[in-house]
């Protein structure tokens, strides 16, 4: 579904890029549904959606190198950039086909520019930029803690504007008020360790492997979660920025101390893991407590890889006896994904944004910075 441009066309795009874009996107949201295909391709995880303005989601595929990286004991970031470009092009294959859309039926391309890995931000950026220019339509770059953000939005069950954000995930621990689109206000964020990191680290030092946050939840559900007494760190400051860092070193040092027999030991690592886990949720939801409390807001979207965790939700789950509306993605939209690239950009490309026909990534692209 390639086509071949005209030399008059070629140089339209060239040197009115934005013009012919910017006419693009308005013809779209104008006169018919916009369809638009997500790409996510951040870190470790390959995302493909098709997003129509009208319809929703129209399909979606991901696939994740978790295997790949597992050998390592963490992402390797070349070995990233290249999978990602083994997979973008059969996963658009396949969310067409998913679909029963050619390429000529896409409207628009969204893909994340950041924040992630330069080589694998750059895989991407560059498949959806050779893509809209080879179907002559418009790209958008995308940030990908926006897509966390928005993620809820693919559900039936929607947030409405204002909200309070706990997005928690590998790299990612803040507290953002999100009064509109691009309009978000940080509240707080983790000074160190994100809670995703700390459960990886522990887990590793657990000897559970990589990813290690779910094999510490999973070993978490054998446990005694009181036997072991853990810091819930910041928790007496007024403030709602969050450290794991300190957490993490006191559970390696309760288990460095730990002496008994192999069964005893097994069974203290449950225990471990249990408090652990207790502990990085009790802080989660008592700062996200103070900042509804704070904000005066009545709704809370609790949105990243973390937000799968079935005690955090369980938590979070209690909050609406106080009157908060609690929201979620699914689980298959908490981790990286191009369902909310794809639902990002198609908000931002309806309201005639367009990243024009350069390439673009910002691999450290804070959240304040987005408008």
């Amino acid at each position: 579904g390639i086509k071949k441009f005209s030399a008059e066309r070629r140089k339209a795009l060239y040197y009115n890029g934005f013009r012919a874009i910017n006419s693009i996107i308005t013809d779209n949201s104008l006169n018919k549904p916009m369809i638009t295909l997500g790409i996510e391709s951040s870190c470790d995880e390959t995302g493909l959606a098709l997003y129509c303005t009208k319809r929703g989601l129209l399909s979606h595929a991901l696939f994740s190198q978790v295997d790949l990286h597992a050998l390592y004991g963490g992402v390797v970031p070349e070995l990233a950039s290249r999978d990602h470009i083994r997979r973008l092009v059969p996963l658009t294959r396949e969310v067409c086909c998913e679909a029963s859309l050619s390429l000529d039926d896409i409207d628009a391309v969204a893909y994340t520019s950041g924040p992630g890995l330069a080589g694998a931000l750059l895989t991407g950026a560059m498949m959806a930029q050779g893509l809209a220019w080879a179907i002559e339509k418009p790209a958008l770059g995308v940030h990908h803690l926006e897509g966390h953000l928005l993620a809820p939005m693919l559900e039936e069950k929607k947030p409405d504007f204002p909200f309070l954000c706990l997005l928690v995930s590998g790299g990612h621990t803040q507290l953002v008020k999100v009064s509109g689109l691009g309009q978000y206000q940080l509240l707080g964020e983790s000074i160190d360790d994100a809670a995703g990191e700390a459960f990886d680290k522990t887990a590793k030092m657990l000897g559970l492997g990589y990813p290690g946050g779910a094999a510490l939840s999973k070993l978490a559900e054998q446990g005694d979660a009181t036997r072991v007494q853990l810091p819930r760190p910041m928790m007496d400051r007024p403030d709602l920025d969050f450290s794991f860092s300190g957490l993490k070193t006191a559970a390696i040092t309760r288990l460095k101390a730990f002496s008994g027999s192999d069964t005893e030991q097994q069974q203290f690592m449950a225990d471990l893991a249990a408090s652990f886990e207790l502990a990085v949720i009790e802080v989660l939801m008592g700062k996200s407590r103070k900042a509804l409390k704070q904000t005066g807001l009545s709704r809370l979207v609790v949105s990243g890889g973390v937000s799968a965790n079935r005690l955090l939700r369980h938590t979070a789950d209690a909050l609406q006896g106080e009157n908060v509306e609690v929201f979620y993605p699914r689980l298959e939209f908490c981790t990286d994904n191009g369902a909310m690239i794809a639902l990002a950009g198609a908000l931002r490309l309806s309201r005639g944004e367009s990243s024009g026909l350069g390439v673009s990534i910002n691999p450290r692209w804070p959240l304040a910075d987005l408008h």
